[in-house]
């Protein structure tokens, strides 16, 4: 935590964290939530970010966004809003760091294969893997499997979107149609993470900080693809408002720079309203403790109703120019391709398996694939395929 910062009665305290699965003797240099972050931007599975997609493949341009800068621009908003509502910085850190470290390669398309793969095997949910990630498959320490992060950032890990289930242990949001991912309860049933509550402020200044970077760089990185024209976006609340303000002060102003511009006041306009909208969240329920908040019944670091709404008309802009624009959905479908042929391949012919000469598992090779990188899991399909997609 910021020395400057007075932390607020409803922030977590990494003195009075719930520890550990495994215990371990403290630090004598760093709290428990800065441990967390340093094990994560440690990690294996951290390195690899820097070559999974997020929206453009690694090789379509230096200068787009991969999981690994997304993740970095995440925590940077998370600590932004943490020291302005008085949080544990570290914390909310944590739980931006951690949040991709689930994805497979090619971002989406590469989910969707997994889970059209193990469709009669539970599925595939990124938030799932990455439960797996840091509890079982980072192997860096000689005493336990994964990365013995504390129950807060876990929580935060396990809760991105909010609660799993409600208070009778019944899936609910996201997971009511499907029922929550087999590695969640497995690890919760050892660990139990209190799917129903809310987690920490800390965590949800993650999840929020999401929301945000992906909104704001997924318009510079579309506009930098030439996807769509800026004047297009003239007509989007929040987006509209703040060209005419830029064209208004900055008659004439290069193109470049008036995208850079947009991108900025975006970033900073969201900041701004989730401060002032989570204040008066706070204040209306007065929490007087980390618990308060996990049993508030809603998040209290949120967007205003207002701020809402434009998220959504940003991302129902984005979806048909960007995510399926038909570049990216061709380039995709022949991702999705690449991974559904790794998965058949391997379980057919465990033998190629660079790792083990025996009979894998579906969720051993979905774990293996979703631990790739792009150009990895390319790589394997030119050395197992006569013909490779060039994804381009």
């Amino acid at each position: 935590m910021n020395a400057r910062c007075t932390r607020a009665p409803f922030a977590t305290d990494p003195a009075a964290s719930r520890g550990r699965l495994h215990s371990e003797p403290p630090s004598a240099t760093r709290n428990d939530f800065r441990r967390d972050c340093d094990r994560i931007i440690h990690s294996t599975a951290f390195r690899r970010l820097a070559h999974k997609t997020q929206v453009f493949i690694y090789h379509e341009g230096d200068h787009y966004r991969t999981r690994l800068t997304h993740t970095l621009e995440v925590a940077q908003i998370a600590r932004s809003l943490a020291r302005a509502l008085s949080l544990d910085e570290d914390l909310a850190e944590a739980c931006a760091l951690g949040h991709d470290l689930g994805h497979p390669p090619f971002g989406h398309s590469g989910e969707r294969a997994l889970d059209q793969c193990l469709a009669d095997h539970g599925g595939f949910d990124h938030n799932a893997q990455t439960l797996s990630v840091v509890t079982r498959l980072e192997r860096r320490y000689a005493a336990f499997d994964g990365l013995n992060l504390t129950f807060e950032t876990l929580e935060g890990l396990v809760k991105h979107n909010g609660p799993l289930t409600d208070a009778a242990g019944r899936p609910t949001g996201r997971q009511e149609a499907r029922g929550v991912a087999s590695a969640i309860l497995d690890y919760n049933a050892r660990h139990d993470l209190e799917l129903a509550l809310h987690a920490s402020a800390e965590a949800q200044a993650g999840a929020i900080a999401d929301d945000i970077a992906y909104d704001a760089h997924d318009i510079d990185d579309g506009l930098r693809a030439r996807m769509f024209a800026i004047e297009e976006l003239a007509a989007v609340p929040l987006i509209g408002d703040i060209l005419a303000e830029i064209d208004a002060r900055s008659p004439g102003i290069e193109a470049t720079r008036r995208t850079h511009e947009l991108v900025r006041r975006m970033i900073a306009r969201m900041i701004e309203d989730v401060i002032a909208h989570s204040k008066r969240l706070i204040d209306k329920r007065a929490p007087s403790s980390a618990e308060d908040i996990r049993r508030a019944g809603a998040p209290v670091v949120a967007f205003s109703p207002e701020m809402a709404a434009a998220d959504r008309a940003i991302k129902a802009f984005l979806f048909p120019r960007m995510y399926r624009h038909p570049r990216i959905v061709r380039i995709m479908d022949d991702a999705q391709s690449v991974v559904s042929d790794l998965f058949a391949r391997y379980i057919r012919t465990p033998g190629d398996l660079p790792w083990r000469d025996g009979p894998a598992g579906p969720r051993e090779v979905a774990d293996f694939i979703a631990g790739m990188t792009d150009r990895y899991a390319l790589s394997e399909h030119a050395r197992l395929f006569d013909s490779t997609p060039e994804l381009r």
